[in-house]
């Protein structure tokens, strides 16, 4: 019977991974309201940075927020901050009101991720934390999935894309009502609330500075990858754009299948030897990857890279949150505040690729790789 209650309450809190997989559909709507609204691209690109922007901003003020509400109470904030984002392009479809819907949906999104996953600290053991925020992760990838689909079904069916927004807003309804009516046993936070300055004087221990550019390296190779494969394979195979996209879904499929195998083999497989073999296998992939010419040997490779690295940031995140578990909520900012810093890796990647090529730029990613071979085989003084 407790295994049942553990079960219920756990339900919830993995649905919650599900809307945030939502600030993902940033990706597909730039490109309807690009059109919409006859943008140029560096208009159209205020659009991603508006979400990506409060990471940096509302991470670690989050954290501290849960010290004084409560880790369900700053989930239900971020669901409802989520839902109102949805609703905000229904109101006005004007340029000026969508760039402020992003901004909710980023800071929305930005809460969600800091509370959460100290959440579902609350509803499963210790020992099978990194498979649970695994299997989240695994979630939010199948919701950015169904972001694309769901957006070009409203298009097509219901001849106006932005239907998307009231689907996406009845979803993140359901699963407020769902968590609100579950019962999440909380501790208190032990001794004073933190402020600013010990939050982040928490970068002073050795091991959490080290997770936390672990994040910024993992998110910096994400996005990189992203930006970088299809350039890559234009210049290496000589295909069009129209082609060498391919690259960047078949990542995407790599890290969503990786994502699923993870969560079933860290139930019982070390985390820690499993980083190893992981970073092992995403280094000789980039090494390969770099010195091939073949379109289908780079795409092959390309899969490989994204499935290795698929599982790091939930056994990074596991284990900052591990260390410090009377800390958790700040050390949950700190770390969210990670995934914004992850975008100094790109641009030091487009430095190097103006001057090298393509492959110049993916070099960057490989030095990324290593750092977190290091962080890998640092996990066991953590």
């Amino acid at each position: 019977m407790k295994n049942e209650n553990s079960f219920s309450r756990l339900l919830p809190v993995l649905f919650g991974f599900f809307i945030m997989g939502f600030v993902d559909v940033v990706g597909i709507a730039t490109n309807y309201i690009k059109q919409d609204f006859s943008l140029s691209d560096s208009l159209a690109n205020l659009l991603p940075m508006m979400v990506f922007l409060w990471f940096g901003v509302f991470a670690v003020p989050t954290g501290l927020l849960m010290n004084s509400i409560g880790r369900k109470k700053t989930v239900v904030l971020s669901m409802a901050v989520t839902f109102v984002a949805m609703l905000v392009p229904l109101i006005a479809y004007r340029f000026e009101v969508v760039l402020v819907a992003f901004a909710l949906l980023g800071i929305g999104n930005t809460i969600l991720q800091v509370s959460l996953n100290p959440l579902l600290s609350n509803v499963v053991r210790g020992d099978r934390l990194t498979s649970s925020l695994t299997w989240g992760q695994f979630i939010k990838a199948i919701a950015s999935f169904l972001g694309p689909v769901i957006a070009g079904f409203a298009a097509a069916g219901l001849h106006n894309w932005k239907m998307l927004f009231p689907i996406f807003a009845a979803v993140t309804l359901l699963s407020t009502l769902w968590l609100l009516l579950t019962p999440i046993e909380e501790k208190p936070v032990e001794g004073k609330t933190s402020s600013f300055a010990a939050c982040f004087g928490l970068l002073n221990d050795k091991t959490i500075l080290m997770f936390f550019l672990g994040i910024i390296s993992v998110v910096g190779i994400d996005v990189g990858l992203n930006i970088t494969v299809p350039k890559f394979l234009m210049e290496r195979c000589h295909i069009l754009l129209s082609q060498a996209g391919l690259g960047t879904s078949l990542y995407f499929i790599a890290r969503t299948t990786g994502t699923f195998i993870g969560a079933i083999l860290l139930v019982k497989f070390p985390a820690r030897k499993f980083f190893i073999i992981s970073m092992f296998v995403a280094i000789i992939g980039m090494v390969s990857l770099l010195m091939l010419n073949n379109l289908w040997a780079i795409l092959v490779l390309v899969f490989v890279i994204g499935f290795a690295v698929a599982n790091v940031f939930s056994i990074i995140f596991s284990a900052a949150l591990l260390k410090m578990p009377g800390r958790a909520n700040e050390i949950s900012g700190l770390m969210i505040m990670g995934v914004a810093g992850g975008a100094v890796i790109p641009p030091l990647m487009g430095v190097v690729s103006d001057a090298m090529g393509q492959a110049g730029g993916l070099a960057v990613l490989l030095i990324a790789m290593l750092y977190l071979l290091f962080t890998a085989f640092s996990l066991k003084k953590a």
